[in-house]
């Protein structure tokens, strides 16, 4: 038996288990994210203490791999568009491992923000590419909940490595965390080999030899018949690109969701990188700081995984408008500060949950307001605009603590990107993409 074609099938088809095992992949990789990003944050206080850097100074150190993502975001979303999402991923978990190796092994800033560029420049591209293959491995039903549990994989990495960097702290140094994560990124490279094909969307509008061979074999391992054509191109499909983003049909949308993106990710991106050195500031150890940066990571994934199951019964733009708003008032209170650890974790888990649960409505956005021949340059654009932009959020904020001006006053000022955000994505308008 044989199916109509390989959009609707996926579409239409019941979620197998290889399908499952495919989006959790992707959960795992994005958990790679998650920690190869955090691991600077709880490595900062030691890497200020051993080389004596300035706290303007340990912001660019803070950022560098932002940058990375946002070059690796913008080029290579269109590669996974172009060459496919698989080849993509594996390239970038190369880059990702030997980024987080040589970090470990760098005797200066100078050096250390060179290897953090080639690892963020991994991360960007895996995660425009995951974004895309997360969606285009589920069907239509169970699309929102695989995307919801494809970004929640970031805190889960920032939970794990939160508890492992503790333990490493314990007893070895900030160099012990780049080495672990080089060994988990490393191991993440065979899985995804065996686990993530290519995707059969991606297959049936490129169509290159042999794509249909490929489809089937991918169809087979996921129990769905087999299909015995692509699906009907048209004239307007066939003059589709990956520049269509910027022409007149999608250009208000690539922008909102940019700028949504950009403005949200600038206020998350100061709590995840100045949590350490602040709770360090307050007097507390640095071990205390990273389990602080876990309980924000603990709020984040419960967030991520509420906002799935709310999501299907209220309207994702609202839902996530709701969110946005709601992290740019906890941004706020977290700036009031706390007079113990049990209070700033509580405090740092709220936020969590709100910024997070923000994340997880933009992520699922970037696959509705994106269709599948742009879904990853899109993606890619958008995340690498947004933390190229995220980039300067921990500069700015360091310069701002080095001017004088106090915690509250800096939190009032980051927090208001993620209220911007909420404005842009007032004026998007979403539709269902195929």
């Amino acid at each position: 038996m044989t199916g109509t074609d390989p959009i609707k099938t996926m579409d239409e088809g019941r979620m197998q288990t290889w399908q499952w095992l495919a989006v959790g992949m992707t959960i795992a990789l994005n958990a790679l994210d998650g920690f190869d990003v955090l691991s600077i944050s709880f490595a900062s206080p030691g890497i200020a203490k051993e080389w004596g850097v300035d706290q303007g100074t340990l912001g660019w150190v803070l950022s560098m791999e932002l940058l990375g993502m946002a070059i690796g975001s913008v080029l290579l979303g269109g590669v996974a568009d172009k060459y496919g999402r698989r080849p993509t991923i594996l390239g970038c978990l190369v880059a990702m491992t030997l980024g987080m190796w040589f970090a470990g092994h760098a005797d200066s800033v100078t050096e250390l923000l060179i290897w953090r560029l080639i690892t963020g420049l991994g991360i960007g591209g895996m995660l425009a590419a995951i974004n895309a293959t997360a969606a285009e491995f589920s069907n239509a039903r169970w699309r929102s909940v695989a995307m919801s549990l494809m970004v929640i994989g970031y805190p889960i990495g920032g939970v794990t490595g939160g508890l492992v960097v503790q333990q490493l702290l314990a007893d070895g140094s900030w160099r012990d965390i780049f080495a672990f994560g080089a060994y988990a990124t490393a191991a993440c490279i065979p899985l995804t080999w065996f686990l993530i094909p290519e995707t059969p969307a991606f297959l049936d509008r490129k169509r290159p030899p042999g794509a249909l061979e490929k489809i089937n074999k991918t169809f087979r391992r996921f129990g769905h018949a087999a299909v015995s054509g692509f699906s009907p191109e048209t004239e307007e499909t066939a003059k589709q690109s990956v520049a269509d983003i910027f022409k007149p049909a999608m250009l208000a949308t690539t922008v909102l969701i940019t700028f949504a993106y950009f403005a949200h990710i600038t206020s998350f991106y100061f709590i995840i990188k100045w949590i350490p050195q602040i709770v360090v500031d307050m007097g507390y150890e640095p071990r205390a700081a990273a389990g602080i940066l876990t309980w924000a990571n603990v709020g984040g994934a419960v967030g991520g995984a509420a906002f799935g199951f709310i999501a299907m019964r209220v309207g994702l733009k609202l839902l996530t408008m709701i969110t946005l708003v709601g992290t740019s008032i906890l941004i706020v209170w977290f700036g009031q500060g706390a007079d113990d650890l049990t209070r700033l974790a509580i405090t740092v888990a709220v936020v969590g949950f709100f910024t997070n649960s923000a994340i997880v409505g933009l992520y699922t956005l970037f696959a509705k307001v994106f269709p599948t021949h742009v879904r990853a340059t899109g993606t890619g654009f958008a995340i690498g605009v947004g933390r190229g932009g995220a980039a300067l959020a921990p500069v700015l904020a360091g310069y701002l603590f080095l001017a004088g001006y106090g915690l509250q006053t800096v939190a009032i000022f980051m927090g208001m990107g993620s209220l911007l955000g909420a404005v842009a994505l007032l004026l998007l308008k979403v539709r269902e993409t195929d």
